[in-house]
């Protein structure tokens, strides 16, 4: 196993300085690992398109600057030139490379104009980092030949290839001249593996010399990598810290994970292992998850027993049973104990305990619906919507104990936030449940008084999102969202006290006085029940 990284997610909101990003490097080091992974997506400055770089992008001078003070360490760019191209989509420039409008997250292969821009990006990155391997992305592209062009595109080439998948040929045609560019320049291109899995007949149009990331959260990855080191590719397998589908990060099943992929890149002959964390918006919170990334790094050096591969089956989140099972992460936990007692303690009612506490805290391959339903969709009442029964009853009443333990022992500012941001959350869906029963009864000024205190919750977590920003880079939209979301409740207010009384001549169900849709007069919302009003 030669190479040893692990991957910062920029793409999620991260506005790091320098210094910041020296503490990353200096930790990739001291763990053991020989590359630094930028995810970085629209989170750069690049030459070719200044346009797209928002406050605080990594810059070009930032990445020379690492590169001449931390020689021993690769940084490798991990660019997407097809989908996960959103960054890129929404902005005014960006909007013509769309796929489809204003929908999804893939740019249309089958526009020259993104053929020029995607061209430019890839001579941007080549010049700028000086890494051995440079990745070009290529992962879920579910919108291949969604639109006309592409998909008049993808019936021209089966027509002239009887029996082929026309997307796999449509794809092979997008990235195998960029990895080709990456050659010619004496690097190595990286692509992800999972549309190799959708469309396999991509493969063979992929250079030789591509070096596969193959992405596997859940599964144990021999049978895939296998597949691809038998077709003659190079292979990094690619486990994660699981914190985009918990309410801090489900570190039992993310050790496992880890150590799968270490035991199977050993037994394999792999390039190597990359650890990806992703999400480190929605106040998950990288210096959180530094003792777990160190703890990863670690591991490399260990060697660990691979898993019988039987017929084990996917239970009900998509997720085999032992990762279900697993319930303790001692590699993990000894990492979090070597900074303190106190913040082992944290990591284990944060990581640990509060998956016990219910289904929107046990693990599960879903992101979390407290983050999203919560925070990401401007409307905190979706969360007292689908998880009111859940958040008011005695399975949120353990998780508040468990939040409680984790405040009081909160070594520092940032593992305090991730704890008061889920107990916080809680506390907004039991004012809006109390809310919701004064109106029912038709007492609109208790309900306006009860969702009242609500909004000093959301004062509180933008001071929490400020903190991580100053502090580690972290993302400036959650303070937004903080602020987004208590606009949005102080609206609520004042349309309760203005028609909770009937004065439409019917009182709104409270779903919908809440939802950011709501127009009086519409009783019927056909906002809502007309799903092509929404396209």
């Amino acid at each position: 196993m030669q190479l040893k990284m692990w991957t910062y997610d920029l793409a999620r909101e991260q506005a790091p300085t320098l210094d910041h990003m020296r503490r990353f490097c200096d930790l990739s080091l001291e763990s053991g690992y020989n590359a630094l992974g930028l995810y970085l997506e629209h989170r750069f400055v690049y030459p070719s398109a200044p346009w797209v770089g928002g406050t605080g992008a990594l810059t070009p001078e930032m990445v020379q600057t690492l590169i001449s003070e931390y020689p021993e360490l690769q940084i490798i760019p991990l660019v997407n030139l097809l989908g996960h191209f959103e960054g890129f989509l929404y902005t005014e420039e960006g909007r013509r490379y769309a796929e489809e409008p204003f929908k999804g997250m893939q740019a249309c292969p089958s526009k020259p104009e993104f053929q020029r821009l995607v061209r430019l990006l890839t001579d941007d990155v080549l010049s700028v980092f000086k890494s051995e391997i440079v990745v070009i992305g290529g992962d879920e592209t579910m919108q291949l030949g969604n639109c006309p062009q592409c998909k008049a595109r993808v019936e021209e080439l089966e027509g002239l290839n009887p029996g082929a998948d026309g997307k796999a040929l449509l794809y092979g045609e997008h990235f195998a001249p960029l990895a080709d560019m990456v050659l010619d320049a004496g690097r190595k291109p990286g692509v992800w593996g999972d549309m190799f899995s959708t469309h396999p007949s991509a493969l063979p149009l992929i250079p030789l010399d591509t070096v596969i990331f193959d992405w596997q959260y859940f599964d144990e990855p021999r049978a895939s990598a296998k597949q691809f080191i038998e077709a003659g590719h190079p292979v990094v397998l690619c486990p994660t810290i699981l914190t985009y589908s918990a309410p801090w990060a489900h570190l039992p099943q993310s050790e496992l994970n880890v150590k799968e992929h270490i035991a199977a890149a050993k037994e394999i002959g792999a390039l190597g292992v990359c650890v990806a964390t992703w999400e480190g918006a929605l106040f998950a919170n990288y210096e959180t998850m530094l003792p777990a990334i160190r703890a990863c790094g670690e591991m490399m050096k260990q060697s660990w027993p691979l898993p019988e591969l039987g017929s084990e089956q996917k239970g009900a989140q998509g997720v085999p049973p032992r990762y279900e099972k697993v319930k303790d992460a001692p590699e993990f936990m000894r990492a979090y104990l070597r900074e303190s007692e106190t913040y082992e303690e944290w990591a284990r009612l944060m990581g640990i305990e509060l998956q016990e506490c219910g289904s929107l805290f046990a693990f599960s391959g879903m992101r979390s619906s407290i983050k999203a339903r919560y925070l990401l969709y401007s409307n905190p009442f979706l969360l007292w919507l689908r998880n009111c029964e859940q958040l008011c009853g005695p399975a949120a009443d353990k998780a508040l104990e468990v939040l409680d333990r984790a405040i009081a022992v909160a070594p520092d500012a940032a593992t305090r936030g991730v704890s008061e941001f889920v107990r916080i959350a809680i506390e907004f869906v039991r004012f809006a449940d109390e809310a919701h029963q004064a109106y029912a009864a038709g007492h609109p000024g208790e309900a306006a008084n009860a969702l009242a205190p609500a909004r000093a919750g959301f004062d509180d977590l933008a001071k929490i999102a400020k903190g991580a920003n100053l502090r580690i880079g972290g993302s400036l939209a959650d303070i937004e969202r903080c602020r987004t979301a208590k606009e949005h409740v102080e609206r609520v207010i004042r349309r309760i006290k203005e028609y909770g009384d009937g004065s439409l001549g019917y009182r709104p169900s409270f779903e919908t006085l809440t939802h950011p849709k709501f127009v009086p007069y519409d009783q019927a919302n056909w906002w809502l029940i007309n799903d092509w009003a929404n396209e």
